[in-house]
């Protein structure tokens, strides 16, 4: 974690706007009204308003109004009519839906105060909010962009929000933080997998039964750490490690508070964030420490290696990228197509020493961003070759991840339509073609495309794929095309599926009658222009918009879900070379001190959120 990162305070908020949980950090704390007192003093502005940390009651209330007036508590994010001067939304950047802004009223006075930046994550059913130390003339720059006239970032280059945000590192700290909050209440504490061969070793395959991280198995006091490796059967598919202990599990139960404020006065002491590992932290309390966990006289061992490991050496490094698409079937929109991916690690490795690897293919993967983690020493990189070194840490962990383009094309292809033929009925159409130009050994293993209908509850379909099975479920249709174990390879295959869906009766409104639907459309909408006398009406158009008014609109986390029906999402898993052309070579990975340990590497690629727009 970056030193530069300090945290003011957070605050956690359940689903019914209450403060349920807060921290303050009074050190950081003072470090800002002295920043604030400094800031007054060279600017001679008498008038500048800061806001100490707020109590709980206040930031409740601050909440609250927040939402009704940017309409739900992520926020418009953009500049839209209901968007008032001097709220996020009037900056019109969709990053105020992350990192916002509350309007403190003071209780013993009568004018508000600025809270920014705010970082929120919401988890279940949880608001994490988490306050970081940044400048005062970071906050006055803020509260100018609310009142400023001009919309959008592109208007006004000179003071932007995204330029002032890559200004401030601390907020990568507080987004790192919050969503390690959020998985510690929710009990989501799970670690990287990484995928090892087929024919583990004697010391892998004891790893994976017990759960441990290598270090000698048969031991007066069991060691921590983290999540067993995931290994790979002889199909090539992925198998789950140990599931998690008890201890992590607290998702499952109340709020624990006491197990919060202890492992944020661990993780963070005094408002610094330096070790966010929960199993780490966990391990520390639990276990303690004894004489053979003293680290070599001769080097310094880092926050995130507490125990030294012991057993058989090894190094295994596993690529994850997941593939972001949008494929409209539309000349006058592009396909949009990225893959986010990350480099997992584990290094079972005595001692502590660095590990040193090229990392190559940037250009050709067009790496658009890299990040690292805090153990990575990564000098300014050039060209297509990157030089990483790195102190690992126990168990597995996110080495770097990334955003890059995809260098081959979509994994699958074709087109969606869907058409409402009645009120409660529609016909669709697929037509895809999968790993065209993907040739051996890239190996799709399943691929499956589900149909949403979140407004909609599903009756019944009618219709035969060429490939696959069907299943339905109260909101959705499920066709599973690629099931089998020995999935596709080295060639692209082709399927259809025709078919008509069925719904439960719209309740809100009926048609009584194609006449009276026929004559209200001139009553509804008095921008139509009525063909009555010639009986001209587009029955499809009038059942869409007659549904989509009495349609809520969607949350904008489901991007393509505007309307009642908009898209089909594609699911998949590949398993070969990554797409992007990102890899580590095994026998350029070195070892310092040197010892003989094996590289095993690895990849698949996943999909969570390939679309089809429905063709209109």
């Amino acid at each position: 974690m970056s030193s530069n990162c300090s945290i003011r305070a957070l605050w956690i908020l359940n689903n019914h706007d209450s403060v349920i949980f807060s921290r303050k950090f009074p050190v950081v704390e003072k470090r800002w009204r002295d920043a604030c007192a400094k800031e007054v003093k060279s600017s001679g502005d008498d008038k500048f308003k800061y806001n100490i940390a707020p109590y709980d009651s206040e930031f409740a209330a601050a909440f609250v109004d927040r939402k009704k007036r940017e309409g739900s508590a992520r926020g418009y994010g953009l500049r839209v009519s209901q968007s008032v001067e001097g709220s996020d939304s009037w900056v019109d950047d969709p990053i105020t839906r992350h990192i916002i802004s509350l309007y403190i009223n003071k209780e013993e006075k009568s004018e508000s105060c600025l809270l920014w930046p705010l970082v929120l994550h919401m988890k279940g059913p949880y608001f994490i909010l988490v306050l970081p130390l940044v400048e005062p003339h970071h906050l006055k720059s803020y509260a100018r962009m609310c009142k400023s006239s001009d919309c959008g970032n592109s208007v006004k280059e000179d003071e932007s929000l995204c330029s002032l945000l890559l200004d401030l590192p601390s907020i990568t700290g507080a987004f790192i933080v919050a969503h390690t909050i959020g998985d510690v209440i929710t009990g989501d504490i799970t670690e990287p997998e990484v995928f090892v061969s087929a024919s583990p070793s004697v010391g892998g395959l004891l790893d994976s039964l017990t759960g441990s991280i290598g270090i000698s198995g048969i031991s007066a006091r069991a060691k921590p750490v983290a999540a067993s490796v995931a290994a790979s059967t002889a199909s090539g598919t992925a198998v789950s490690g140990a599931a998690m202990s008890d201890s992590q599990k607290i998702g499952s139960r109340p709020l624990d508070k006491d197990a919060l404020r202890s492992f944020i006065s661990s993780a963070m002491p005094f408002g610094t964030p330096l070790d966010l590992s929960y199993s780490n932290i966990s391990a520390i309390k639990t276990t303690g420490f004894s004489s053979a966990d003293m680290p070599p006289a001769d080097r310094k061992q880092p926050a995130w290696k507490p125990y030294l490991y012991k057993g058989k050496q090894r190094i295994m490094f596993t690529v994850h990228e997941t593939v972001h698409a949008a494929m409209y079937d539309r000349d006058e929109i592009p396909d949009s197509i990225s893959i986010s991916g990350q480099v997992n690690c584990r290094a079972e490795l005595e001692g502590l020493p660095d590990v040193s690897f090229p990392l190559t293919g940037l250009d050709t993967a067009r790496v658009e961003s890299l990040s690292f983690h805090p153990c990575a020493q990564v000098p300014e990189h050039g060209g297509d070759k990157q030089a990483v070194t790195f102190s690992p840490p126990l168990g597995n962990f996110v080495l770097m991840r990334y955003q890059s383009f995809c260098s081959i094309g979509p994994p699958v292809k074709g087109f969606y339509q869907l058409s409402m033929v009645s009120e409660n009925e529609g016909a669709f159409l697929f037509k895809l073609t999968f790993m065209e130009g993907y040739k051996a050994p890239l190996t799709m293993e399943f691929c499956t495309v589900t149909m949403p209908f979140p407004r909609r509850r599903v009756v019944s379909f009618d219709g035969t794929p060429s490939v696959g099975t069907v299943s339905t479920t109260e909101h959705s249709v499920e066709w599973k095309i690629i099931t089998g174990p020995r999935g596709v390879s080295g060639k692209s295959i082709e399927a259809i599926f025709p078919g008509t869906v069925k719904f439960a009766p719209w309740q809100s409104q009926r048609l009584n009658s194609s006449l009276s639907a026929y004559a209200g459309i001139a009553d509804e909408d008095s921008d139509l222009e009525t063909e009555s006398s010639s009986n001209i009406v587009n029955v499809e158009d009038y059942l869409m918009e007659k549904m989509n008014k009495d349609l809520q609109a969607v949350d904008l986390d489901e991007p393509f879900c505007w309307q009642a029906y908009d898209y089909a999402k594609v699911s998949f898993k590949i398993v070969g070379p990554s797409l992007s052309g990102m890899s580590v070579d095994p026998k350029s990975v070195s070892i310092f001190p040197a010892v003989k340990a094996p590289v095993e590497f690895s990849c698949q690629v996943l999909s969570v959120s390939p679309c089809f727009s429905r063709a209109s």
